[in-house]
């Protein structure tokens, strides 16, 4: 049987460690909601690749498949949250992602670029990656970056 951790390798990815707030809040929030189980509020995750934030606006500055890899790597520090909060092999299910992507005024392929996230998590949890979300387009983002994207994961208590 593979672990969620074995297949991201499979599919050619490490778990980065949990990044550390890039301002005053904490990265994740865990609220007990009864039978041993709890939600796990995970903050926004920007994109990073060797310690560099991936910036741009779709698509005008980054094709729809950068940004698609850049969600991608929200995805990662998702998972990397998840690990460090409570463990992925507790997670239930992944409840909710709410992404915004760095948009060109007339850009409406939020849904496409999101999805680079939304099929990262399907592929490394199976049923339980599956999600409601929202993906929404936005003129400005912290430092840049080209995608943000929350979680609400339901996961078992340790």
């Amino acid at each position: 049987m593979t672990t969620p951790l074995d297949r991201l390798r499979g599919l050619g990815y490490e778990l980065p460690s949990a990044p550390a707030p890039m301002a005053s809040y904490v990265p994740t929030r865990l609220v007990p909601i009864g039978d041993g189980r709890a939600l796990l509020y995970i903050a926004g995750q920007v994109a990073m690749k060797d310690g560099e934030l991936l910036t741009g606006r779709v698509p005008t500055e980054v094709s729809v498949e950068v940004a698609q890899e850049s969600a991608r790597r929200c995805a990662l520090n998702i998972l990397a949250q998840i690990e460090a909060a409570a463990g992925l092999g507790n997670v239930e299910e992944i409840a909710q992602l709410t992404g915004w992507v760095l948009s060109a005024d007339d850009f409406g392929g939020q849904p496409q670029v999101v999805n680079g996230a939304s099929d990262l998590l399907v592929e490394v949890l199976g049923e339980a990656g599956k999600h409601t979300r929202a993906a929404v387009g936005t003129n400005s983002l912290p430092r840049g970056v080209t995608v943000e994207i929350a979680a609400t994961v339901v996961v078992r208590r340790r």
